[in-house]
């Protein structure tokens, strides 16, 4: 028997109905994100220049330092979903990841050198990964089905919106004092800052806990998986292997000519154009069906690649960031919105396993970056192009779906 087009019993087929109001939570949820993301992005949006600049790492070094940080956020996923849906409980694992982020931005603070940066960007992201699956079931708990794609996009707003005033806010420290290892711990140290308000305020939001599977194994958990969501896991994870990090178009944009505090700009470019972008989406997503909004965001993202390939001017580069940011409101809101539409029983584990899986490719992925950087960028970015271009095809072909 075939399996439906994808979403077709969704809302793109049923009668208007009254749009659900947004529950405060989400809007609470979105101000940790927030926070935090004001914290993360201070660094991050240096980090790729200050690593193989002021620390002194080669792009291949960069590049394995990445796909590692990518790989500990994802180690941790499957553990940290399967035991918030064994228990029922959201919040105390979300506020174990974020305390453990939160203490190893420490480490910036006190050392520069190759091996403290490489030892934060690994730890921090491993907090990161035990938090995430939890939160993100936590937010498809407090979100209405039929909002659920603007839920999400709302949250992801309010998260980049900190990554918009985080860049920023490094800028002005950059401009105001100047391009020195002194200017960088002092911007570390202004970063943990928000973080730990961030901690605060999480634990002032009331639990959502989800239903209790306190016998299952994790071994039980995955077989209780819905086929459509195991179907999507192949698609997705082809897709992972295209997505290297972000910090190598910062690297192509550093080589264009922008400056390091210029390209600072650019990144606050690209997560304010997610802001604005992830609402839309979201509400798009609930009219159209998400597994078509997914899909929109594999094609853009290999059309970013292919303009990579020949962008040489400084206006491509502001154009190819504001592109980004789209198919990153995409990518980090819709996936999510749709897994929990694959999968409304287990759902911490089933973003628990989705993150390990792509996450696990991201190692392979951003050393397959580094290597082809070091050879020529452009190979880097047509090979990514035409990995994204197969998520694409094989995502059509696997049609995934929440009704089987």
């Amino acid at each position: 028997m075939n399996s439906p087009a994808p979403q077709d019993t969704e809302t793109a087929t049923q009668a208007p109905v009254p749009r659900a109001p947004l529950h405060p939570d989400v809007l609470r949820l979105g101000l940790v994100s927030f926070l935090t993301d004001v914290s993360s992005e201070m660094i991050f949006s240096v980090f790729a220049v200050f690593f193989t600049t002021v620390a002194g790492a080669s792009s291949a070094l960069l590049g394995l330092i990445e796909g590692m940080a990518d790989f500990s956020a994802s180690s941790l996923n499957w553990l940290a979903g399967w035991l918030s849906d064994r228990s029922g409980r959201r919040k105390g694992f979300v506020i174990a990841g974020y305390a453990f982020s939160t203490l190893a931005k420490l480490i910036l603070v006190v050392s520069s050198s190759v091996l403290g940066s490489s030892v934060f960007r690994v730890v921090e992201r491993l907090g990161k990964g035990f938090r995430g699956p939890p939160r993100d079931a936590w937010l498809s708990g407090v979100a209405a089905q039929e909002t659920r794609g603007y839920a999400f996009g709302v949250h992801k707003a309010l998260d980049k919106a900190g990554a918009v005033l985080g860049p920023l806010v490094a800028y002005g420290l950059l401009f105001w004092l100047g391009e020195s290892a002194a200017t960088y711990s002092t911007l570390f140290l202004v970063a943990f800052v928000p973080a730990v308000i961030s901690v605060v305020v999480l634990t002032r939001i009331p639990d959502r806990p989800g239903a209790v599977h306190e016998r299952e194994s994790v071994r039980q958990s995955w077989q209780q998986l819905s086929p459509g969501f195991k179907r999507f896991l192949l698609p997705a994870g082809m897709f992972a292997l295209a997505y290297f990090s972000l910090g190598f178009i910062l690297l192509k944009a550093h080589a264009v000519g922008f400056s390091v505090t210029q390209t600072v700009l650019l990144y606050a470019l690209f997560n304010t154009a997610c802001v604005v972008a992830a609402p839309l989406v979201g509400r798009l997503g609930d009219r159209v069906g998400r597994s078509r909004i997914v899909m929109l965001g594999y094609a853009i993202y290999a059309c970013i690649n292919l303009w990579l390939m020949c962008a040489d001017t400084r206006w491509e580069m502001v154009a190819v960031f504001a592109v980004y940011g789209l198919f990153y409101a995409i990518e980090e809101s819709q996936s999510k919105a749709f897994i929990a539409d694959l999968e409304p029983e287990r759902r911490a584990t089933a973003m628990g396993v989705y993150n390990f899986v792509t996450g696990t490719v991201y190692l392979p992925a951003s050393l397959l970056a580094g290597a082809l950087w070091a050879v020529a960028p452009s190979l880097a970015f047509g090979t990514s192009a035409a990995l994204s271009l197969a998520a694409v095809v094989t995502f059509t072909l696997r049609r995934p779906s929440s009704v089987e």
